[in-house]
């Protein structure tokens, strides 16, 4: 649908690769904005400046870079995309 799915954070690649394999989710590209730290979630605006750490959000992208649809989910909320890019 030339769209991307994004699970933006700060977390280093290993930990998002656990965080992935724990919840199943073998197709979502989960890439990380370790270095430098929280550029692409600052550009995006999603960057939690007082924590130091990303909102939880998913973000779709188009072929373009044009933001489709985003939604920013509480921090101890699991995000709802899950369900269609589960194994």
């Amino acid at each position: 649908m030339g769209t991307v799915p994004l699970g933006l954070s700060i977390d280093a690649k290993p930990s998002k690769n656990a965080w992935a394999k724990e919840l199943k989710l073998a197709t979502l590209k989960l890439p990380s904005d370790f270095w430098p730290h929280g550029a692409v979630a600052k550009a995006y605006g999603l960057f939690r400046e007082k924590e130091g750490f990303s909102e939880r959000a998913n973000v779709l992208v188009d072929e373009n870079g044009k933001i489709l649809w985003f939604k920013v989910y509480d921090i101890h909320e699991l995000p709802t995309l899950k369900r269609f890019f589960s194994n």
